[in-house]
């Protein structure tokens, strides 16, 4: 049985025939003439004809005259027949220049025809090139739809399987669509965001981790369906779900290598994710290594991500020219490091987030242009460190924020340039910025309440940096300045009587 393809309604055939062009009809001009010598006798006859007639016709108007013939010629006579002779060859002569002079003007006609059917032969040519390489790049532009159209049915049939092995309960083959859903993104350019999206989505599926506080056992997720191994073994759940919580884990940190290692490619290379938008709304973390990647360019959301236990790393990443939120995330529990990460000209907020277990390293980060928020966070209960951090340019907000039990340090922090607030901001417990250096830009404590706890500055150097602490209140809390530098000293609100905050202990003299 033959298979016919099926035609397109709206498609309209085009047929070209090619035969020959019959002799008969053919339109190169011809050129007619007979050879040059039957050309000159026939003319020279002619002429001899016409004269001969001519001159039988004088003689029978003159009736026949009769001719006197003498018996001497004489020299006059004779004269008379040489000038005769001589005007018969040059009539000859001139009948034969005349047909000369004919061919040649007609060989020239005939020349200026042949260009100008040449001409027309060559335009022809042209648009018959043009035609065929019409038709050429309408047959490429066709084979390209074609190929193209296979192409996207291909990648629609990988991304349907893909997706359906990523929906699997079984985790060896959750892990093989991942891995598939990550090689299609590499394949398929166009489609590379939806092939992110969808694995991002994955990890914003229901996860359960048990985090273990000072306080209580908590359980932090939006619902559960996989429980951590650890937790479940001390809570006696049965070996199944903690097989299964240990496969789903797997499963989430592989997604995690996936995407960190995309991101850690050039962006001259093929299959570099760099630039596409990555969305963690939500995502319970228990681990993941973002360490060295670079979100320039792009759009990242960790908006109320859940970072509850094990080591989530982002040291080196590099946030360059990116918009990044951790906006009310969560920090409750086991490691996240954003060490010697580079905050230049970027946009990453930390704001309302919540800073209430585990620990959280900014160590040796560089801030040194954009703009970083902390606006609102709560800094509660989690340790929280950003030793030899440079702020060098950027502008850095932590207004409105509480700085509770178990405060940040700025230990080694250098303040350069840029601008830094603390405006608003409730001290509650200790924050050390000891050997801090404050040599440039401005760096602000206004309206902030120092409730308990001491602020200290030892072995800090102010030494060009404008620090204020405009409308600060000390209603328990204390600054100390006893081993700091203060060659450019940072203003304070003097009393009623003139006189600097008793909660305040300057150099001895």
């Amino acid at each position: 049985m033959e298979l016919h393809e099926p035609q397109d309604p709206n498609r309209s055939d085009v047929r070209v025939t090619v035969g020959s062009i019959p002799a008969t009809d053919s339109p190169v001009p011809e050129l007619r003439l007979w050879g040059i010598r039957r050309s000159i006798f026939l003319a020279v006859a002619a002429a001899l004809l016409l004269v001969g007639g001519l001159i039988t016709v004088a003689l029978w108007y003159g009736d026949w005259p009769s001719l006197r013939r003498d018996a001497t010629v004489t020299a006059a006579t004779l004269f008379d027949l040489l000038k005769l002779v001589f005007a018969v060859v040059a009539g000859i002569g001139g009948v034969a220049a005349l047909v000369v002079a004919y061919r040649r003007q007609r060989v020239a006609e005939h020349a200026n025809a042949l260009a100008e059917f040449a001409h027309q032969l060559a335009h022809a040519a042209d648009l018959r090139a043009e035609v065929t390489k019409a038709l050429a790049e309408a047959a490429d532009e066709r084979a390209k739809i074609e190929t193209d159209r296979n192409g996207v049915r291909l990648f629609n049939e990988r991304f349907a399987k893909a997706a359906e092995q990523l929906g699997s309960e079984k985790a060896a083959v959750r892990l093989a669509g991942a891995y598939a859903m990550a090689g299609l993104a590499d394949d398929w350019m166009g489609g590379r965001q939806t092939c992110i999206d969808v694995l991002c989505a994955y990890l914003r599926m229901p996860y359960t981790v048990r985090v273990e506080t000072e306080d209580d056992d908590q359980d932090w997720t939006s619902s559960s369906t996989h429980a951590a191994p650890q937790a479940e073994k001390e809570s006696g759940v049965d070996d199944e779900l903690v097989r299964q919580g240990l496969e789903e884990r797997e499963v989430r940190h592989t997604i995690i290598r996936l995407i960190s290692a995309h991101l850690r490619v050039s962006e001259q290379e093929p299959d570099s994710w760099r630039g596409y938008d990555l969305d963690f709304t939500g995502v319970v973390f228990d681990g993941g290594d973002f360490s060295h990647v670079k979100f320039a360019m792009a759009r990242v959301s960790f908006e109320k991500a859940r970072f509850c236990a094990g080591a989530v790393s982002l040291d080196g990443a590099d946030f360059a020219g990116g918009q990044v939120s951790f906006d009310e995330a969560a920090f409750l529990g086991g490691r996240v490091s954003f060490l010697g990460c580079i905050f230049s000209g970027a946009k990453v907020s930390f704001s309302l987030a919540k800073f209430a277990g585990g620990m959280v390293h900014f160590n040796e980060s560089n801030f040194s242009g954009g703009q970083i928020n902390f606006y609102g966070t709560e800094l509660t209960g989690a340790l929280v460190s950003m030793h030899s951090v440079e702020f060098s340019g950027a502008r850095v907000e932590f207004d409105d924020s509480v700085f509770g039990r178990r405060g940040p340090s700025f230990r080694k922090a250098r303040f350069s340039d840029g601008e830094v607030s603390f405006d608003w901001v409730n001290f509650s417990e200790s924050v050390s910025f000891e050997q801090a250096e404050f040599s440039g830009g401005r760096v602000t404590f206004c309206y902030s309440q120092f409730r308990n706890g001491l602020m200290s500055y030892d072995g800090a150097v102010f030494s060009g940096s404008e620090v204020s602490f405009s409308g600060a209140i000390f209603p328990g809390g204390q600054l100390s300045f006893v081993k700091a530098a203060l060659l450019v000293p940072p203003k304070l609100d003097r009393n009623q009587d003139g006189q600097l905050p008793a909660a305040v202990a300057w150099p001895s003299e």
